[in-house]
């Protein structure tokens, strides 16, 4: 369940017209400071950034569906994760300890500055030097002034 504070960030960023991603960037940003604080862990840094994209879904961020390139699974997960947001049903406490229990089983380590590095380096390197070009003229040009 995300924190009141992340979706009042998220709704803000809506309603500022910032992009669906940006608005989602919040629940990522909140997965990552749980795992830094200690509240559970992740196998992966990935892992991490599609918890808070799968609960940006469910709280009713926009999002787009992941690339047809993704597992079947995940854009199956996806979809469900889109279909929650009208329900607004919380999972059963079972089903909520057991996914809590898994995740405090993880390492820290995929939320230290390090991996998030590797992993923003690793991202970069996958799309073409147009489409980061295109991104940084879009950063600088929706940079507060």
């Amino acid at each position: 369940m995300p924190e009141k504070a992340t979706i009042a960030r998220a709704r803000k960023d809506k309603a500022e017209g910032k992009s669906p991603s940006t608005q989602a960037g919040e629940f990522v940003h909140e997965e990552i400071e749980h795992i830094r604080e200690g509240k559970h862990g992740a196998r992966s840094t990935k892992q991490a950034i599609a918890i808070g994209l799968s609960k940006a879904r469910r709280a009713g961020v926009k999002l787009g569906a992941p690339p047809a390139s993704a597992k079947k699974t995940t854009r199956k997960s996806a979809a469900s994760a889109s279909r929650a947001a009208a329900s607004h049903k919380r999972p059963s406490p079972k089903r909520a300890r057991a996914a809590t229990r898994a995740l405090k089983r993880e390492s820290t380590r995929a939320a230290s500055s390090a991996a998030l590095s590797r992993q923003a380096t690793s991202a970069a390197k996958r799309r073409s030097p147009s489409a980061r070009s295109a991104a940084a003229r879009k950063a600088a040009r929706t940079r507060r002034k």
